[in-house]
C-alpha cells in the first residue's frame, strides 16, 4: 500500500505539471491562429485529456476486463459534470456561451440518449441481452464524426466566409509567430497528462483490487476519478487564467469523446454487457447532463456556485451509496 501511495503522488505530480502545460499551450495555440479557446477546448483539450480513458479501455476491452470499461465511461462522464463542473464553478462561477447551450451541450445529451436507448435491448426486444455491440459502436463512432465536422467546419466556414466574430471565432490582434513552441508545450502537456494519469489509475486500482472491490466499482470510482483527473486540473488551470469557455468547452467535450469515441472504439473492440446496477448509472449520467443544461440557461448563463454545490453534491451522494451497494 505504501509503494501504491507513492506511485499516486507521483502521478498527481504529472497530472499538475501536465494540466498546466496543456492550458498554456491550447491558449496561445489559439491566440496565434485565431481560434477561439471553446473550439480548442472541445477539440483539442478535450481529445488530449480523454486520452487516459481510451486509453484504459482499450486494454481493458482487450483483455475482457469489459466491467472495468463501463465503469470508466459512465464515471468518467458522472465526474466530469458533478465532480468537475461543481469544483470548478465553486471557485469561480462559469459564463455559458451560447453556443454551448444551443449545439454542444445538446449533442452530448443525445450522445447520452443514445447510450440509454443501447443499454436497455431487453425493453426493445424481449429476450435481448442488454449489451452495448458493436453495431451500436459504429452508430456511436458515425456520430463522432459528425461532431467533429460540424464543430471544425463551422469554425472554417466562418473563418473564410464572413471573416467577423462569434463563439467560435475570436479576433486576438496579431498573430503569434511562435506556434511551433505552443506546440512543443501542448504536446508535452499531454505526454505528462496521460502519463500522470497512468501512474495514477495503476496504483489506485491496485490498492482497490487488494481490498477486493468488483471491477464495475473500481471503474466507477478510482479508475473514473483517475481518468478525469486530467479533466479537472485542465478546467481548473483555465479558470484560474480566465478561460472559462476552454474549461467548460473541454469538460462537454470530453463527455461527448467518451460517450461516443472511447465507448464506441471499446464495444466495437468487444461487446460490452451491461453489469449489475449499470442501468442506474447511465440514468444517472443522463440526469446530470440534463441538470448541466439547466443550469447553465440560469443566472444570466452562468453556473452560479450554489448550482455547482447541487451537482458535487448529487455525484458525491450517489458515489457513496453505489459504492454501498
Amino acid at each position: 500500500m505504501t509503494g501504491d501511495l507513492l506511485w499516486l503522488s507521483l502521478g498527481l505530480l504529472f497530472l499538475m505539471i501536465g494540466g498546466e502545460s496543456v492550458v498554456r499551450g491550447a491558449t496561445g495555440l489559439a491566440r496565434s491562429l485565431g481560434v477561439s479557446p471553446l473550439v480548442i477546448g472541445l477539440t483539442v483539450v478535450a481529445f488530449g485529456t480523454s486520452a487516459p480513458e481510451l486509453a484504459v479501455n482499450v486494454i481493458a476491452a482487450w483483455e475482457n476486463r469489459v466491467g472495468i470499461s463501463f465503469g470508466n465511461i459512465l464515471g468518467s462522464n458522472m465526474a466530469n459534470i458533478g465532480l468537475i463542473v461543481g469544483c470548478t464553478a465553486i471557485m469561480r462561477p462559469l459564463l455559458i456561451t451560447g453556443i454551448v447551450i444551443a449545439r454542444e451541450i445538446p449533442m452530448m445529451l443525445l450522445a447520452t440518449a443514445c447510450a440509454v436507448v443501447m443499454a436497455f435491448d431487453a425493453l426493445l426486444t424481449p429476450g435481448a441481452p442488454d449489451v452495448i455491440g458493436r453495431g451500436d459502436g459504429l452508430i456511436l463512432l458515425l456520430l463522432f464524426m459528425v461532431f467533429l465536422y460540424y464543430t471544425i467546419g463551422d469554425f472554417v466556414q466562418q473563418r473564410t466566409g464572413n471573416g467577423g466574430t462569434s463563439d467560435l471565432t475570436a479576433d486576438y490582434g496579431p498573430t503569434d509567430t511562435s506556434v511551433g513552441r505552443y506546440i512543443v508545450i501542448s504536446a508535452i502537456g499531454m505526454v505528462a497528462l496521460i502519463g500522470g494519469a497512468d501512474l495514477t489509475v495503476e496504483a489506485g486500482a491496485s490498492a482497490a483490487r487488494a481490498l477486493g472491490v468488483p471491477e464495475v466499482i473500481i471503474g466507477l470510482t478510482v479508475l473514473a476519478i483517475g481518468t478525469s483527473l486530467p479533466e479537472l486540473v485542465a478546467s481548473v488551470a483555465a479558470t484560474m487564467r480566465g478561460h472559462a469557455e476552454l474549461a467548460i468547452g473541454n469538460i462537454v467535450g470530453s463527455n461527448i469523446f467518451n460517450l461516443l469515441l472511447v465507448a464506441g472504439v471499446t464495444s466495437v473492440i468487444r461487446p460490452i454487457p451491461i453489469p449489475r446496477g449499470g442501468h442506474l448509472d447511465i440514468l444517472v449520467v443522463a440526469i446530470l447532463s440534463l441538470m448541466l443544461f439547466f443550469v447553465s440557461m440560469t443566472a444570466n448563463r452562468r453556473i452560479i456556485r450554489g448550482e455547482a454545490a447541487l451537482l458535487l453534491a448529487g455525484y458525491l451522494g450517489y458515489m457513496a451509496w453505489r459504492t454501498g451497494m
